[in-house]
């Protein structure tokens, strides 16, 4: 595994399943800074990046908060000082509350929109202007990568809390698009509509456990890296993803 010399990736949001692979796949181009709230969610990622000839790094992060996000990045210039940023992926899904609406308090409704939309916000102000001065000398278009789900486009029942969250996040994603595509920065969001297959989700009867039932969170790394190559003459916005025999 070899890194870019001049050069870096972020990856926001890493655990054992999209996180991991996206950051396995970076790290073969570039040195990567691994982000999650939990440190028992990136050692394992950081060790076998490093082991395999790579440059990572973690550091314990709570998006949605500025004086932790401001930390993390001090930190990652101080690592990866005179690099600069070629790829950021916010991959950071939060607390998850299902839940039906009455029964719901303000804090679980809020608790969709602190990672996906202040925590963006937060991760956004922090490597768009890192991005921006990569634009003439970056290998490949400076990117941002955002994660969306199927609550990206509809919120089910039960669901609020959730797809407030995710539609803030594809809403500040497509009017980042707009921004900062014309300055040479390729934002993308990625509607990830399915179970990815993760250890967690192993015995989930999805699908009716056909063979390929569950997304592929390799196929998934294997798009963004997609996604950050595309030249400047196409930049897709959006991607939507899911398995074969996927309702939709």
């Amino acid at each position: 595994m070899a890194a870019a010399s001049n050069f870096y990736s972020v990856v926001a949001g890493v655990g054992a399943g999209t996180g991991r692979s996206v950051a396995l796949k970076f790290a073969k181009a570039y040195p990567v800074a691994l982000l999650a709230r939990n440190p028992a969610n990136y050692e394992s990622i950081v060790k076998e990046i490093n082991q395999a000839g790579g440059h990572a790094i973690g550091i314990s992060t709570d998006v949605s908060s500025p004086d932790a996000v401001k930390k993390a990045f001090a930190e990652i210039k101080k690592e990866f000082q005179g690099k600069k940023l070629a790829a950021a992926i916010y991959n950071v899904g939060g607390r998850f509350v299902r839940k039906p609406f009455l029964e719901m308090t303000l804090e679980e409704y809020e608790a969709g929109y602190e990672s996906n939309g202040r925590g963006f916000y937060l991760f956004a102000q922090a490597t768009l202007p890192l991005l921006l001065e990569s634009v003439e000398t970056s290998p490949h278009p400076p990117s941002l990568i955002i994660t969306g789900a199927t609550a990206s486009l509809r919120g089910s029942a039960t669901m609020s809390s959730f797809a407030s969250g995710k539609f803030a996040l594809r809403a500040t994603g497509q009017s980042l698009a707009r921004e900062f595509g014309p300055r040479g920065i390729h934002v993308a969001h990625a509607i990830i509509d399915g179970v990815i297959d993760i250890p967690r989700t192993h015995d989930w009867p999805v699908n009716g456990g056909v063979p390929d039932g569950k997304i592929s969170s390799d196929a998934i790394a294997d798009s963004y890296w997609y996604l950050h190559t595309q030249p400047r003459s196409h930049f897709t916005q959006e991607l939507d993803c899911r398995p074969y025999v996927e309702k939709f």
